[in-house]
């Protein structure tokens, strides 16, 4: 993407507004409002022209070998674009590899491939590193915690001595009685004997 001098102008212009915040006028406001339509429909056509490169690839891919020129040159562009190789490619590369354009070609993706494959094992195994300083955590078993000494349970305080002037504290003589000393249990009334003496009938 390519600027011109005004807009190179413009660029400058928000920069400095972005290094030195103060307020801006409402051509400055103008000019950055326009630059950046400019540079979103640019990004747009952009992606538009690049689908069609890889619309007009896949076509010269599916037409070989009678199209290799086409695709070879079609493919080299494409990887300038940041375009990665798919097996298709590959495929298409190693059946034209008596080209010497193809066998370059082949080469140069082999290595695209190579990296993406190692990124993709990096990105699933790579484990975040810990700061040593923070592999134990005091709210974890096994922190900071376990390291410091165990303390004492915590001492009954002292009874704090009585201010002068004031009453000291009425001690009963006495327990209080608990409930059952003040209310005994009842007593059940005895049971009737089983057999009742008979009483002698009057003579």
């Amino acid at each position: 993407m390519a600027f011109g001098a005004e807009e190179l102008r413009v660029l400058r212009r928000a920069l400095a507004l972005a290094l030195h915040p103060r307020p801006a006028s409402a051509e400055d406001v103008q000019d950055c409002l326009r630059l950046a339509e400019s540079v979103d429909e640019a990004a747009r056509e952009g992606a538009r022209l690049r689908a069609f490169l890889l619309a007009d690839l896949a076509r010269y891919r599916a037409a070989l070998p009678g199209t290799a020129a086409g695709y070879l040159a079609l493919l080299e562009e494409a990887l300038g674009t940041g375009y990665r190789p798919n097996p298709d490619d590959l495929s298409a590369l190693r059946a034209l590899r008596g080209n010497p354009t193809a066998a370059a070609l082949l080469d140069r993706c082999r290595t695209l491939a190579e990296q993406d494959v190692r990124a993709r094992l990096a990105g699933r195994t790579a484990t975040p590193v810990v700061p040593q300083s923070r592999t134990r955590l005091l709210a974890l078993p096994g922190g900071r915690a376990a390291d410091e000494p165990a303390k004492k349970p915590a001492e009954r305080p002292a009874e704090r001595p009585a201010e002068p002037g004031s009453r000291p504290p009425v001690k009963s003589p006495r327990p209080i009685p608990t409930p059952g000393e003040v209310f005994p249990p009842r007593r059940k009334p005895a049971p009737p004997p089983a057999n009742p003496p008979q009483q002698l009938a009057a003579g």
